[in-house]
């Protein structure tokens, strides 16, 4: 990708949703793309990985996902928000903020906008 990029399910309604409104929040030199249409290849990652969470592509650098991708995009996004992503990188509330996000990636179908598409697929044996 040629400009950092926020991955997310594009099969998911409340992915989408929330897709939405990190686009209205994110620089025009960051792009917002469903995994479904992103080279994941190209960056390292695989399609298991964006099924499972949300990724920050960075333009150079290490793919990060889930609680740590909201926290880039946070801050990529601009003053206001980026003290909020900062914050999210504190080591208490980087801890907190992982598992508020496994809970929610857990429970995305059951959220408003979510639908039984939603739903993670199993974990792999």
């Amino acid at each position: 990708m040629q400009r950092p990029a926020l991955v997310f399910d594009g099969d998911c309604g409340f992915c989408t949703r929330s897709a939405d409104v990190a686009r209205r929040v994110l620089p025009a030199d960051c792009a917002v793309v469903p995994w479904q249409r992103a080279d994941l290849a190209a960056v390292g990652t695989t399609a298991a990985r964006a099924q499972q969470e949300v990724l920050w592509v960075p333009r150079t650098g290490e793919v990060v996902g889930g609680a740590r991708a909201v926290a880039a995009a946070l801050r990529a996004a601009g003053p206001g928000w980026a003290l909020l992503g900062r914050l999210l990188q504190l080591p208490l509330v980087r801890t907190l903020a992982d598992r508020v996000y496994r809970v929610v990636a857990a429970n995305r179908m059951r959220l408003p906008g979510g639908t039984a598409a939603c739903a993670l697929p199993p974990p792999r044996p």
